[in-house]
């Protein structure tokens, strides 16, 4: 028996094209927004991804909608937000989430750990973590 969670994330990911770690740093390289939602342990532990911002996933749709008097400067019309979490799974309903607000939002299959795995470049500056 499939668990609901799993239907859930099935749905959130719908048929949106999702972006593996290097196409993520593309999108970003072209403009996107990177925001990581990881946790601060799982970032000390895993490192801080350069020009990322750092939402907590409790306030990110205030700080990434658009229209919110809460966004950061940031957050325009148009402008495309890739979300990472550790593993790629959280990411998908927090981009669902910002879908539903009319942001234009994807996030990284396999997350962060896809990310160090593909030897992809991390921060040696603290990050920047919007609250």
């Amino acid at each position: 028996m499939r668990s609901r969670v799993s239907q859930a994330l099935e749905d959130a990911r719908g048929d949106r094209p999702r972006l593996s770690p290097s196409e993520a740093l593309d999108a970003q390289r072209r403009g996107a927004l990177l925001v990581d939602t990881r946790t601060p342990v799982q970032r000390k532990r895993q490192g801080e991804l350069h020009g990322a911002l750092v939402i907590d996933r409790t306030v990110l749709e205030w700080r990434l909608d658009p229209t919110s008097p809460h966004r950061i400067p940031e957050a325009r019309p148009g402008r495309t937000v890739v979300v990472l979490c550790r593993q790629g799974y959280s990411s998908s309903f927090a981009a669902e989430s910002l879908r539903r607000l009319g942001v234009d939002a994807t996030d990284v299959v396999g997350g962060v750990e896809a990310w160090l795995s593909d030897g992809l470049p991390l921060a040696d500056i603290p990050a920047d973590v919007r609250e």
